[in-house]
């Protein structure tokens, strides 16, 4: 990809990766737009770091304070001692989900589910979805029924966060989207599953960028202007990501998910409808992953898997 590609690219992960709208769909549908290749499942897990980096420096406060409540659980032998190591704990079990169907359905993340019909399903479910926990949550605000804080979180809301968690490897669920829904259907304040989802990102994209940079090295580092574009891109996620956290953690505290639950559907309609009448493909134009390229004695002219990627293969 071109530099200007890379940056606007970055911009867009970073505004959607927090906002329940879903990162992964506006990256496959910004280069269909524009008539650009998609970048594929592994630049966005990879670029997913800048994002990451953002929620470190968002909620460091919070970081710092579970990391030593973690430790110290572990030296006094008693790792469940306080709500801050049992909330450790909790975002290590809810992280197991996604890596479990991630590894199980990896194939099919990186090229069946990449397709603008998939998308746009997605977009519209997860919106009534979402719909149907803001009205379970402002129909137990009416019966008095106090929403809880991130302190009161419990291993069953973690355990159905996590299993929430793990649909977003369908591309236009929203990770954050799916997360905090999850949270608000336990009974969860806005913010507060907000703030859980964020720190539940972590282990997630790390374990995820760091697989698909292990994984993928040979297309993804092909060249040093690709390695320079994807630096970039990282790291214009990062600070955009940044803001994006700041002005969603602000909104939630007076306002409903209302405004992002209108959007999904009518970007979702859009797509339908753009989709069905031609005007898009079905299925972004994808960059191959390397586990799909052919192998050295595969290439009859005797070109490796590096030249192929070289070339764009």
């Amino acid at each position: 990809m071109t530099l200007w590609e890379a940056i606007v690219l970055g911009i867009v992960q970073g505004l959607t990766e927090f906002l329940p709208i879903s990162s992964t769909a506006h990256l496959a549908i910004v280069p269909s737009l524009l008539g650009w290749q998609d970048p594929g499942a592994a630049f966005t897990a990879v670029i997913q770091c800048g994002t990451l980096a953002a929620v470190v420096v968002s909620f460091r406060s919070d970081l710092v304070r579970i990391t030593r409540a973690f430790c110290r659980g572990l030296v006094e032998r008693n790792p469940w001692g306080t709500q801050d190591a049992r909330l450790a704990w909790m975002m290590i079990v809810a992280t197991i989900p996604i890596v479990v169907f991630g590894l199980l359905f990896k194939e099919q993340i990186r090229r069946d589910f990449r397709s603008l019909n998939v998308i746009a399903g997605a977009l519209i479910g997860l919106a009534i979805v979402l719909a149907l926990a803001e009205t379970l949550l402002i129909a137990r605000t009416r019966r008095h029924q106090t929403p809880r804080g991130l302190a009161e979180t419990t291993w069953w809301d973690a355990l159905v966060v996590g299993i929430a968690q793990s649909m977003a490897l369908i591309p236009g669920t929203s990770r954050s989207g799916v997360t905090i829904t999850g949270g608000l259907l336990q009974g969860l304040t806005r913010p507060a599953a907000a703030r859980f989802s964020f720190l539940l990102s972590l282990p997630a994209i790390f374990a995820a960028a760091v697989h698909e940079m292990i994984d993928e090295r040979e297309l993804l580092f092909s060249s040093g202007d690709q390695i320079f574009n994807l630096v970039v891109s990282t790291l214009v996620a990062g600070v955009v990501g940044y803001l994006a956290i700041a002005f969603l953690m602000a909104y939630l505290r007076t306002h409903t998910t209302a405004i992002f639950i209108a959007y999904r559907i009518v970007l979702g309609i859009a797509l339908l409808v753009l989709v069905g009448t031609g005007r898009l493909p079905n299925q972004c134009v994808t960059v191959p992953t390397t586990s799909s390229m052919p192998q050295a004695h595969d290439v009859a002219d005797g070109r490796t898997v590096k030249d192929f990627s070289r070339e764009g293969f």
